[in-house]
Parts: C-alpha cells; structure tokens; sequence
C-alpha cells in the first residue's frame, strides 16, 4: 500500500487537486531554434571551460536551460554575454543533453 491509499483511508472524503508543477515543466517550455547551438572548449587562466552559445531565442530561456545543465552535471558555471559557461571540460555531456531535448548542437574546437 503505497502513501496515497493510506492517505484515501484517512480522509475519504478529501478530494484531490491536480497542482500544476511549474518547476518540472520549464524544461519543456524552452524554445527550440533551428540554427545549431554551438559547444566548444577553451582554457582561461590554465583550467578547462565548456561554452554554450549562439541561442536566439528570449534570454529567460536560455538562463533556464543554463541552470539545468549546471545542476544536472552538479557544476559550477554561469551566464554572461549570452552564453553559458560551465566549468570544466563536459561537451559531450552536454551535447547528448541537448540533442535529448531536441536542439541542434555543433562541437567546435578541439
């Protein structure tokens, strides 16, 4: 008996209500382009980075898709300039996230 049938035996008359989850959809929500994304690698001051950039579509989206990619790979990075800096060298971590929701993604250098 899983937490909600115990639940219905306790409160039978309760009536549940269906709450949209905002958090889990934003992924969903984020526009697709068809101009590929471009994944590339350089190092700064010695140590390796991965840059996302050439997205085109509202600046709130790609913040999101930014923060997904760093909890998801649980990395450091940030968004500056319209691009997507994680720390650390993951494009292809990062590119079978993106081709998974359904971007075009380009590997430049290296």
């Amino acid at each position: 008996m899983d937490l909600q049938d115990q639940l219905k035996h306790l409160f039978p008359d309760h009536v549940s209500e269906n709450v949209p989850e905002e958090a889990s959809n934003n992924a969903s929500q984020i526009w697709m382009q068809d101009d590929p994304l471009i994944c590339k690698y350089e190092k700064r001051k010695g140590k390796p980075i991965t840059i996302i950039e050439g997205y085109t579509g509202a600046i709130e989206d790609f913040k999101i898709l930014a923060k997904d990619i760093k909890t998801t790979l649980s990395v450091g990075g940030s968004f500056k300039d319209d691009k997507i800096i994680i720390q650390g060298d993951y494009r292809d971590k990062i590119m079978a996230m993106l081709k998974e929701k359904g971007f075009n993604v380009k590997r430049v250098g290296g």
